[in-house]
């Protein structure tokens, strides 16, 4: 939840006394505390919140990777600015323990309630520094203490960093417009809806703008803009006209015209078609433009590893609240955020400038690839649609070859191995990650034929059967058919239901284990994800086919045609991104736009049970006690769907990165007269009470293997394998399941509203053993 402060006149006068400049050799140069405030429900904390102000030196081999630095500010030096935010004890006691949460968009990250209990402190800075929608820069980012009235303390919205921009340099850029126009005249508000003018669009990517404006606004005549009738995932695409550079403008504002386009003063760059043109949703428009004024994006990598450096050694002296209170430092980053934690490591930046390591543990959750955050007019934002970077070069972390791409071998650990600065690293995610986000590759490399060996320093836990993010961990039978939002740029809706596989559970356990492992040395429990290799039981990835993943046929609302390689996950493709591209670096300037593709990479996934479950990860209680078939995917909807709203061009294709479900018929009538290969619950479990057993036998095998948290509260209701205490603020996760199980309503016959529950709540009052 993001938290929002007025600055008072007191905390102007903190920040002015906390406004510090170092000495010479910092990166760091000064940082200001704009805000102290409480935090409501943690009184033995409070919240900093500043700026960072940096210089970077071109010519030091630590930033010799970031794309065009030498290029921007003066004498090979560059500047940036970036937010940050510390929630900390006010005085203690420290635990040592930091966590360097990266920023998911420019928005915030809560902190778990172990980590308050433990006195553990949380740093968030930014990174991504391309300005544009989230991430914006405020008013005022630069100016400091003491403030005038044209130079005030800045609004904190969202986390930032003002990156180096190199003035005048031009380039080509590219961006889509797909299933538009959507939705009615105005929002549910009253206010106009931007996105239905049928005649202007914004250019976007991930639903915030491009961040790169036209070379000149006036002029089109070094642009093109062509229509995609429809493209499939693995890459075929079916070209439609070129539009005449007479027939569209660049316009800003929803109110821009073709006759009247206006002057570019904010994103996002908008297109306005004209002489009775109008935007198809069965169409798709691609626009390629000459840009100007890139950003130095890496320099906010390398802003990241400088504030994560001064709050983890800089001395009282040099200004650092946290002086002496951090032994070891955690960098965490959840899906796109995640993609950055493995980019930063591949780069080397976990290294200081002074040599140090800045990061003893890392942990990329649901997080498939690598984040485009180094090239010349790179978007970060992107989520691997076509023609979006993000799995270009190594995606493993051992070196290994990269045949199908032909790129010399390697891995994201090199540069950390060559100087002893590579954390203790756990990796989590699941299904979604598999389908739409790219993942296998990195198991197995671009040509599938063997499983490459996890280091030493690395472990992997798959959530099996899972959606992006984990579901809501709902026991219910008879989960809601309203469909889910597909992510992406308006790709429209999935048919199946959401999927409630949970995440917290193994987070949970993942965020003890990892702490431990980095501040004592404690072995985390072994990785678990599918292999290709190894005893028969554990040949569980396979090629991406109905037939060699074993799913049933005749799943209610699963066609056949889903499992076709043109619908069915989303590969890697090997771009031609041009010859001023360093396509195992992803760095330098991706001159080809669009890029050419060579090749396309087999992708591996999953094998499955008898209902289509996964097979071949960590042991997790609702896919092991089962209510339904829970995919990593889900299908996209169609005019011919009751999800259907408007936005076709993707239809019967794989939803972007979402999950789905289709749950078990209740009777074995209900599943003969559905023709469903699947067996009903009753079938199953037969009552309540059989099916609460099956959750508790679930829920000991995942704990007496070390993958879920299990306390005295679950010993008291006969758990193997308890521990006999937790760790401070830690979920006894086993008893959390067990119960929500018990007063579910899978094959409940007996529902009474709880006592004391406001609103009411029923739950079940079967016999159910608890």
């Amino acid at each position: 939840m993001r938290h929002e402060f007025r600055i008072s006149s007191a905390a102007l006068a903190v920040a002015v006394a906390l406004a510090w400049a170092p000495g010479s050799q910092a990166r760091v140069t000064r940082i200001v505390i704009d805000n102290t405030a409480t935090i409501a429900g943690q009184p033995g904390y409070e919240q900093l919140t500043g700026r960072a102000f940096g210089e970077l030196d071109a010519n030091d081999p630590h930033n010799a990777l970031i794309t065009d630095l030498a290029l921007a500010g003066s004498n090979g030096k560059a500047t940036y600015v970036a937010s940050f935010r510390i929630r900390k004890p006010k005085d203690g006691p420290f635990s040592g323990v930091m966590w360097h949460d990266v920023p998911n968009r420019g928005g915030d990250v809560g902190f778990p309630t172990d980590s308050f209990a433990g006195g553990d402190v949380q740093l968030l800075s930014g990174w991504q520094g391309d300005n544009a929608g989230g991430t914006a820069v405020p008013a005022n980012a630069a100016c400091l203490p003491p403030y005038t009235a044209g130079c005030a303390t800045p609004a904190f919205n969202n986390h930032y960093v003002m990156t180096p921009v190199v003035q005048g340099l031009k380039g080509m850029v590219l961006g889509r417009i797909v299933n538009k126009p959507f939705g009615p005249p105005t929002n549910a508000n009253g206010t106009p809806n931007q996105n239905a003018n049928a005649t202007n669009q914004p250019l976007n990517v991930m639903g915030n703008p491009i961040p790169y404006f036209p070379a000149n606004s006036s002029d089109n005549s070094k642009a093109t803009m062509k229509v995609h009738l429809s493209e499939t995932v693995n890459g075929a695409i079916a070209e439609g006209e070129t539009i005449p550079n007479s027939d569209w403008k660049f316009c800003y504002g929803a109110g821009g015209t073709f006759a009247s386009p206006g002057a570019p003063t904010s994103l996002p760059v908008r297109v306005c078609l004209g002489n009775s043109r109008t935007f198809d949703a069965k169409k798709l428009y691609q626009v390629v433009y000459e840009a100007k004024d890139p950003y130095v994006l890496g320099a906010g990598t390398a802003a990241f590893r400088d504030v994560g450096s001064f709050f983890r050694y800089a001395s009282a002296a040099d200004g650092n609240p946290l002086a002496g209170k951090i032994s070891s430092q955690i960098i965490r980053g959840v899906s796109q955020s995640g993609n950055f934690t493995r980019h930063y490591i591949f780069l080397g930046m976990n290294e200081d400038e002074s040599g140090r390591i800045v990061h003893e543990g890392a942990w990329p959750l649901i997080a498939g690839r690598r984040v485009a955050n180094n090239s010349r007019w790179g978007q970060p934002d992107g989520v691997l649609e076509l023609y979006q970077m993000g799995s270009e070069g190594p995606q493993w972390w051992h070196s290994f070859p990269d045949r199908a791409r032909n790129i010399h071998p390697g891995g994201i650990l090199d540069r950390c191995s060559l100087n002893n600065t590579c954390p203790k690293i756990v990796e989590t995610f699941g299904g979604a990650e598999v389908f739409a986000l790219k993942m296998t590759p990195s198991w197995v490399g671009t040509d599938p034929k063997n499983d490459i060996p996890l280091p030493d320093n690395v472990r992997r836990y798959y959530l099996p059967s899972s959606t992006h993010g984990g579901g809501n961990g709902a026991f219910d039978q008879s989960p809601a058919d309203s469909g889910v939002s597909c992510p992406g740029n308006n790709w429209g809706r999935g048919t199946l239901r959401a999927n409630p596989v949970p995440s917290v559970a193994l987070v949970n356990r993942m965020r003890v284990a990892l702490r431990d492992w980095v501040t004592n040395g404690t072995p985390p429990p072994p990785s678990k994800w599918p292999l290709m290799r190894g005893p028969n039981a554990e040949r569980t990835l396979v090629e991406a086919t109905k037939s060699a993943m074993g799913f049933p046929s005749n799943v209610p609302g699963i066609p056949d045609s889903i499992f076709q390689a043109e619908n069915f996950i989303f590969p890697i493709f090997d771009y031609d991104w041009g010859s001023e591209y360093d396509h195992f670096n992803a760095s330098g300037n991706p001159n080809n736009q669009p890029p050419s593709i060579l090749g396309v990479v087999k992708m591996m996934v999953p094998k499955v049970d008898a209902d289509g479950n996964e097979l071949g990860g960590v042991p997790t209680v609702l896919r092991d006690a089962p209510v339904g078939t829970y995919l990593g995917w889900n299908i996209t909807a169609g005019s011919d769907s009751a999800q259907y709203d408007g936005r076709p061009f993707h239809a019967g294709q794989v939803c972007n990165y979402i999950g789905g479900m289709v749950p078990f018929a209740k009777t074995k009538a209900e599943r003969m007269a559905n023709k469903d290969p699947r067996l009903s619950l009753e079938e199953r479990y037969g009552t309540h009470k059989g099916y609460v057993n099956a959750v508790k036998a679930a829920a000991n095998n995942a704990a007496c293997q070390d993958y879920l948290l299990t306390g005295p509260e679950a010993a008291g209701l006969g758990a193997k394998c308890a521990r006999s205490q937790l760790p401070a603020g830690a979920a006894d996760d086993w008893a959390l399941l067990v119960r929500q199980a018990a007063d579910s309503n899978v094959l409940c016959k007996d529902f009474h509203v709880a006592p004391g529950t406001n609103p009411p709540v029923s739950k079940c009052f079967d016999d159910s053993g608890l």
